[in-house]
């Protein structure tokens, strides 16, 4: 005996609203923490005050400078170099610890800057942020820099890599402005590259930390 299955208006609802369902939790949406893997250290420098940075800095160029330089050392800069240790011991400050810790402190700094977060990779995302063009065709941007602020990499140095997303979309899309919000959703790879990003008074090369397959661009607005 044959069985017959009927196929009506009902099912076919509840199998789309099921496919459309699970499609939608795939998505996962992020914010530009989520792209920094969490790399925990003490960082002295980062309690100091912002006079007591400019003091240890004056310093430490200073003392580099009567090692490597000292005919260029003149006594006004050696007076300035003693009131900035005489501040900074004033107010208990580890002057020698904190030299000592520089190049360290830096690298860590580094690879805070340039660690990324390997289990985002291959995943569909959405996220917020602003577009710097690479690429225009007929005035529809096709590649672009994703970016958490307004005029990031433009007169000032650029984010971590790892708060630059390089952008691919098909067909483009037409931008209402660099200060314009926008959601883009697409796969995102974990994948280090260097792009160029042109500029009024000319070029610079950009240091990204992911880049993103769009699957559409559209402006921003608030869920």
């Amino acid at each position: 005996m044959k069985i017959k299955f009927q196929i009506g208006p009902l099912t076919i609802l509840l199998a789309a609203l099921c496919f459309s369902s699970g499609s939608a939790s795939t998505v996962k949406e992020l914010n530009w923490p989520d792209l920094v893997k969490k790399i925990e250290f003490e960082d002295p420098f980062e309690k100091l005050t912002s006079e007591q940075i400019v003091n240890l800095s004056l310093y430490a160029r200073i003392q580099e400078m009567q090692k490597t330089s000292p005919d260029r050392v003149s006594e006004s800069m050696l007076q300035e170099a003693s009131e900035a240790e005489r501040s900074l011991r004033d107010e208990r400050v580890d002057i020698e610890g904190l030299l000592a810790r520089r190049q360290e402190i830096k690298e860590l700094r580094t690879k805070r800057a340039f660690s990324v977060v390997p289990e985002l990779d291959d995943q569909t995302i959405r996220m917020p942020g602003y577009a710097l063009p690479l690429v225009v065709t007929d005035k529809r941007i096709t590649e672009f820099l994703l970016v958490p602020w307004v005029g990031a990499c433009i007169h000032t140095p650029p984010p971590p890599p790892n708060q630059i997303v390089f952008v691919e979309l098909d067909g483009g899309f037409k931008s209402a402005g660099l200060f314009e919000p926008l959601w883009v959703q697409g796969k995102l790879t974990v994948t280090s590259a260097k792009k160029n990003l042109y500029l009024s008074d000319g070029s610079a090369d950009i240091d990204v930390g992911y880049t993103l397959e769009a699957q559409s661009v559209t402006p921003y607005e608030k869920p």
